[in-house]
């Protein structure tokens, strides 16, 4: 009984599901979305009201403007390249990041990846699309035509809504919130704002003060729903000792960005997530944010990922049960690599001491915690005596280098197959374990371990088959009928062997 009327409600949310995601909006759904104010639609698309000539998100709680005062638009940037501004109510630099991607790592998936983490805060268009491979007038092509937005019209809008943000929620010095959002300068950052808003930080933050304890803790929004515990007791379970820990739905963590440390806190706060930073740069503060968002895959839209696997009826009931699930990401693509292959072969708890054994021996200490050991180090280290077989220290070295030398890159989103294909090149690592980087380093919703033992084991509870029986390969060919989504497909496999 319970089950066929949450199928109910899913059938009843599908004629929502629509992609509107382009700059040719359908008015229609648009107009649906923003009368029901569903949160699901947060982040979708934007909406213009020509009347007051701000901008607002789909939830906005003001009067509900007329029709005919109302223009819609596939991004924040869009709507400020013609003219709105950003609303104070509904604050649209909390609203979670369009999934612009839907399935496949895209070029401008990529792209946006390297501006939140605040690339055009220091280098131009040309090296952007330098580092994606196209040129910068395809790169403006192609942003226009998913975002209605310039690659140079995203950042400026990225500054501002992070530099909102932090001055509504934190009690950073206008100087640290100019430097974290990436203006270079105070001039810069009190003129941007009194173009946008009409008057200067200070008034505005007087206006909104917000009584925060901590003065880096910021709040990150996603679209419902969101399997937080499970992604919770995932993380737990592989948790390295020294460097993260889990307690009371709290995930805390150690991390380093260039020669810098500190830690980050995140929990489950009110609708969305709680993110608590220590770390002495606050130029960092962009390249956090979109870490942390890419750990708890923040800009997932489980309204197209569940409406597309639970077409499969045998996995529909995995989907049921776990509403919102979410796939691991990894906080730096290095150390996810040093853990695929620390955990080749070998138990959960088992590769788990291996890499707490690595933290502690070449991690730098900070306090009574240590911090992940870089590529720098682990290129030159000797790990004998770890547990670590000699062929898997060898291409724990082998990969170490080749990130230190630039010449694999754990950071930016590829096509799957590239991926797959550049990984297995270095001895050690084999397609399990190249998938399961793609997976969870470079965020890749289609990436599928297939060789997996758990995964086997998993899908042979949810279908119900007798253990044993259901190979690898037999696997991979069920899975093509989940592509895009099979990383997420995979979460739920793991989550029904982890129930067994």
């Amino acid at each position: 009984m319970e089950r066929a009327a949450e199928s109910t409600l899913i059938e009843a949310a599908e004629p929502f599901s629509v992609d509107v995601l382009v700059p040719e909006l359908d008015d229609e759904l648009c107009e649906r979305a923003r009368q029901a104010r569903d949160p699901r639609f947060d982040g979708r698309f934007f909406i213009g009201v020509l009347t007051t000539g701000v901008y607002c998100r789909p939830i906005c709680k003001v009067r509900m403007p007329k029709r005919e005062n109302v223009r819609f638009y596939p991004s924040a940037a869009a709507a400020a390249a013609a003219g709105f501004r950003p609303c104070l109510r509904c604050r649209p630099e909390s609203s979670p990041r369009s999934p612009v991607w839907r399935g496949t790592e895209t070029t401008v998936a990529r792209a946006l990846r390297l501006i939140e983490s605040g690339m055009l805060d220091r280098e131009s268009v040309e090296a952007l699309s330098e580092r994606l491979g196209i040129g910068a007038r395809h790169l403006g092509r192609l942003f226009q035509r998913h975002l209605g937005a310039s690659p140079v019209q995203v950042a400026q809008t990225r500054r501002l809504h992070l530099a909102k943000k932090l001055l509504d929620e934190t009690r950073l010095s206008m100087t640290s919130i100019a430097d974290a959002s990436g203006y270079g300068s105070l001039r810069r950052f009190n003129e941007a704002f009194r173009a946008t808003y009409g008057r200067t930080p200070s008034a505005l933050r007087k206006a909104r003060r917000a009584a925060r304890a901590n003065a880096l803790c910021l709040r990150l929004s996603y679209r419902p729903p969101f399997d937080f515990a499970t992604l919770l007791e995932f993380y737990a379970k592989r948790a390295i000792p020294g460097v993260e820990t889990v307690e009371a739905s709290v995930y805390r963590r150690t991390i380093a960005l260039g020669e810098s440390s500190g830690s980050i806190a995140v929990r489950p706060l009110d609708g969305e997530l709680e993110l608590m930073v220590d770390f002495p740069e606050t130029a960092a503060l962009p390249n956090i944010v979109t870490r942390v968002r890419r750990m708890f895959d923040l800009d997932a839209d489980p309204l197209t990922i569940e409406r597309d696997l639970r077409h499969d009826r045998e996995l529909l009931p995995c989907i049921l049960a776990r509403p919102g699930l979410r796939v691991p990401g990894a906080w730096d693509g290095f150390e996810l690599a040093v853990r695929a292959i620390a955990g080749q072969a070998i138990t959960v708890a088992g590769a788990r001491t291996i890499l707490g054994r690595i933290a502690e021996r070449f991690g730098r200490r900070t306090g009574d915690r240590v911090v992940f050991p870089t590529a720098r180090v682990l290129a030159r280290a000797d790990l004998a005596g770890l547990g670590l077989s000699v062929a898997r220290a060898a291409a724990v070295r082998s990969v170490a280098a080749a990130v230190l030398e630039e010449r694999l890159d754990l950071e930016t989103p590829r096509e799957l197959q590239a991926i797959v294909r550049k990984l297995c090149a270095y001895d050690g690592i084999g397609a399990w374990t190249a998938h399961y980087i793609a997976l969870r380093a470079l965020a890749h919703p289609d990436a599928f371990p297939a060789g997996d033992l758990g995964l086997c084991r998993g899908a042979e509870a949810a279908f119900g088959l007798s253990r044993g029986t259901l190979t690898a390969r037999a696997l991979e060919r069920r899975s093509l009928s989940w592509r895009p989504w099979r990383a997420y497909a995979a979460q739920h496999l793991w989550a029904a062997y982890a129930e067994r």
